[in-house]
Order: C-alpha cells, then structure tokens, then sequence
C-alpha cells in the first residue's frame, strides 16, 4: 500500500505535508481509506488515515475497529471516546502548515471541526489526486476485479432459469441478488436493476412490481461486490418473440458498444469514445435515444475515479484503467435496450472482462 501513497503524493505540483482520510459515520465513509490501507473487513466510522509522503500510513480506529485495523500496513491508534480522537489525532498531524483533504469525502461538519483545531494549518482539495491515482489500476486490484467480473458472468448465465410468465421484477432482483452472493460476492455493487416492458426505457430504473408479460423486453442491470471492488454488467433480452424494431434497437445497441471497443486505446481522449458511439447511434433511425454517457471508470466506487466516457472528458486514457462501455437506446413508453461490459485498457485497446454472450438472446 506504500506505493499507493506516493503515487497520490508524486500526483501533486505543490506536495501537501501529510493527507488526512476522515471518515463519518455510514454512508459518508470515504473509498480513498480503503485504497490506502487495503482492508476488507470493518466499517471503519469515524476513522481516519494521515498519510505522509514517504508510504507511510497513520490509522486513528475505535476499539470497535481495533482487530480490522490490525491486518493494514499501518501505525495504529485506538480510541474510546470521541474526546481521545481529537486528542490523537492532535498528537498525529502536529504543527503541520499544509495538509490534504479529500473535499469530495469529508463532511462540512468535519471540515469546520478541523478548521478549529488546526487555525494555522491550510486546509487544501485533494481530491483530483486521489481520483487520478485510483484511475490507473495495479495488478492486485485488476485480479479482484476480474474476480468481481467472473461472479457476473455466472449470474447472467442462471437469468434464463429464474424467468417465468407473470414474475415479478422484484424477484427477478432478488434471484440476481442471491447468486451473486453464492458465487462469491460480498454484497451487491449497487441497487440491482430488472425492468420489464416499457420500464425498460428508464436507465436507472431499478425494480417493482411490474410482471413479465410474454414479448416484453427484459433488462437486467447488476454487479458483484467482492473485497470492496466492483463489476457492473447488464443485457437485454426478450421474453418471447422479438418484433422487428426490438431487433433493430438491440442490433444498433450492439453495433454501438463494438465501435466503443475499437475506439479505446491509451492516449485518445476518454470524450472520443463517447463521440463515436453517440455519433453512430444519432446516424440510425434512433437519433436522440441514446441519452447519457457511454461509460465509467469502475473500481472501489461503481463510478471511480474521473476517467468516464462522457460528452465533456478530456482525461487522457492510460493502460491499465477500468471502465464500462455502456450505449443504450431508449423510446419511452415501448421500451430500451442497454448492453454493458466492463474493460480493462490495454497498450494495444481494451481486454473484456465480462464475457457473457451478447447475442440477441430471445428466452
């Protein structure tokens, strides 16, 4: 994890004296002290990383965290009371002139209680660091995330067995949700989503109590948890016979993510990719359908680290980031189609992760 921390550090002009990590309570729990300290079990509220240029890493954890904190490469702290974390934390930063916060993790309360602890110290944004490091993937975060994306496949594999005339699409969440956990996975990556008939034109539907009716379309939209990273799939099928314009939006859905493949490679502008997809389906009888990015960077977060494929990213594609390519076709009131794979960017394009078939599959 050393060599984690001075990345982050070697990703600044002007170097901070140490980062501080500062943790809430759940939801507001920062990705970033997981990136740094590795650890995989613990919720870790109201813990905080101080980080200092040379790898090293301070934890301040409860004697709740104690056990879980143990397993990190850390100096660790324990505290009982609220009162013994300042006071370590005191102890810790000291008469620091310069110190890094993550602006886009930490709460204002936490910030103002800082601010009045440390009058002297300047407070500064880190947060781009902390985004482009965790952009680029190491070696042991791409083998957790083809794990991740292994756990997916298998699922998408079970969906033909789950379906039945006149089911609910909260059941169909629910089975994607149990065999992602019985083949391994921690816990869902996000709320799963499984639309059915005209819902399936809402992108970030997630689930009712609509029922599958024969000829509908059938989108499922998930991905598996597993050691803090995360995967991110979906397909579209229909239950039944397809007619003619679901053909066509699932043959323009496909033929969009190819030119999204063929267009990533290390050096272009993540914005291109975006371009080229939107351009191809904006040239088809769906001109306008296709109505958000093509994709984004997947990591600790389902959205991590700032290098997505959307209309207005000019961060320049690296080896070895990893990403969704994503397009989609909506008509409101008939129905959509998404088709979602998650890549991993080589010197020469992309390695697909997710391997599921991506032919039009009527069940």
């Amino acid at each position: 994890m050393k060599k984690r921390v001075k990345k982050i550090f070697e990703n600044f002009k002007e170097k901070p004296d140490i980062i501080l990590i500062k943790n809430s309570s759940e939801p507001f729990i920062d990705h970033n002290f997981f990136y740094v300290t590795g650890l995989e079990k613990g919720l870790f509220e109201g813990s905080a990383a101080v980080l200092f240029p040379d790898g090293n890493v301070d934890l301040i954890v409860s004697k709740l965290e104690e056990g879980s904190a143990g397993k990190a490469d850390a100096d660790v702290k324990v505290y009982k009371k609220n009162e013994e974390f300042y006071e370590l934390l005191k102890d810790t930063l000291g008469s620091v002139s310069v110190a890094g916060l993550n602006f886009e993790g930490i709460l204002h309360r936490d910030f103002c209680k800082l601010k009045d602890m440390f009058p002297k110290t300047n407070f500064f944004d880190v947060s781009e660091a902390f985004a482009k490091t965790r952009a680029v993937k190491d070696a042991s975060e791409i083998n957790i995330i083809k794990k991740a994306c292994e756990i997916v496949d298998k699922v998408i594999g079970k969906i033909p067995e789950f379906l039945h005339e006149g089911m609910f699409e909260y059941e169909l969440a629910a089975e994607i949700d149990y065999f992602m956990q019985k083949n391994g996975a921690d816990k869902s990556a996000f709320e799963t989503i499984s639309s059915f008939g005209k819902n399936t034109a809402e992108p970030h539907y997630t689930h009712g109590d609509t029922k599958l009716k024969k000829d509908d379309f059938l989108l499922c939209d998930f991905g598996a948890c597993y050691r803090r990273y995360n995967s991110d799939i979906t397909r579209t099928f229909v239950f039944g016979k397809a007619n003619d314009k679901q053909i066509d939006m699932y043959k323009t859905v496909f033929e969009a993510q190819k030119i999204g493949f063929e267009k990533i490679k290390p050096g272009i502008k993540a914005h291109e990719v975006h371009d080229a997809v939107s351009s191809y389906v904006d040239g088809t009888k769906f001109k306008g359908c296709f109505i958000h990015s093509t994709g984004h960077s997947l990591g600790l977060a389902v959205h991590d680290g700032g290098a997505g494929f959307t209309p207005d990213n000019d961060v320049e594609l690296k080896e070895n980031m990893v990403l969704t390519v994503e397009p989609g076709v909506y008509i409101p009131g008939f129905g959509g189609v998404r088709i979602e794979d998650d890549v991993l960017i080589k010197k020469d394009g992309v390695e697909l992760l997710t391997q599921s078939s991506k032919e039009f599959i009527e069940i």
